[in-house]
């Protein structure tokens, strides 16, 4: 199965480190960041599951929920997670959702049989509060996701979610961004008043 932007994100039930995990109902209204590893007691991984975890407090301030999903056990993710803390100084809060009979990695296309048949490769899935999915990112094993560019695509995804507005390419928070084609100038004169005109396509206003 191959999810696109805009589709249904499947809902699932599985055992995380922490118990049950009903993900639609978890989800609830919030946005949410599914991440798939390929195997618990991996290096690369351990450092990811860190970085996560070190910002949480920043998915939380942007109402949103991180889960971490791999095909080892609940048992073995409660021992991994001594390690993370040990490892990378912050501890996994964040549930680690135990996939051993591979159903949500299929639910959501995780296993790519050209890396392995068995291991979920480093997908990322960008969910909104509509529970459908607003952007994807797979990593190849050997590199470790860039969490603060996941950070930066959340924002982006929930300013433009808002208004009628892009971000362009390198884009931060309180940077300028794009008009969309979908507002005439007259409109933008009104909803962004003091935009710029670079060119007849490309209107710059100050980030609402």
């Amino acid at each position: 199965m191959t999810l696109q932007i805009g589709d249904l994100a499947p809902d699932f039930t599985a055992e995380s480190a922490t118990g049950e995990l009903r993900f639609h109902e978890w989800l609830g209204e919030s946005w949410g960041i599914l991440f798939s590893h390929p195997a618990d007691f991996t290096p690369v991984c351990t450092t990811e599951l860190g970085a996560a975890a070190r910002l949480e407090p920043e998915f939380a301030r942007r109402d949103t929920k991180i889960a971490a999903v791999s095909v080892d056990s609940a048992k073995d993710h409660r021992t991994w997670a001594k390690d993370i803390a040990e490892t990378q100084g912050a501890q996994v809060n964040f549930p680690m959702i135990a996939d051993s009979d591979r159903s949500v990695a299929d639910l959501y296309g995780m296993i790519h049989s050209n890396a392995s048949d068995t291991a979920t490769v480093r997908t990322v899935f960008v969910i909104g509060p509509d529970k459908k999915i607003k952007l994807t990112m797979t990593y190849p094993a050997s590199t470790g996701r860039n969490f603060a560019e996941i950070l930066r695509v959340l924002d982006s995804l929930q300013l433009t979610a808002q208004h009628q507005l892009a971000t362009p390419a390198d884009w931060q928070q309180g940077q300028e961004v794009v008009i969309t084609a979908a507002v005439s100038d007259e409109e933008a004169a009104i909803r962004f008043p003091g935009y710029r005109t670079v060119k007849p396509y490309l209107r710059l206003t100050d980030q609402p």
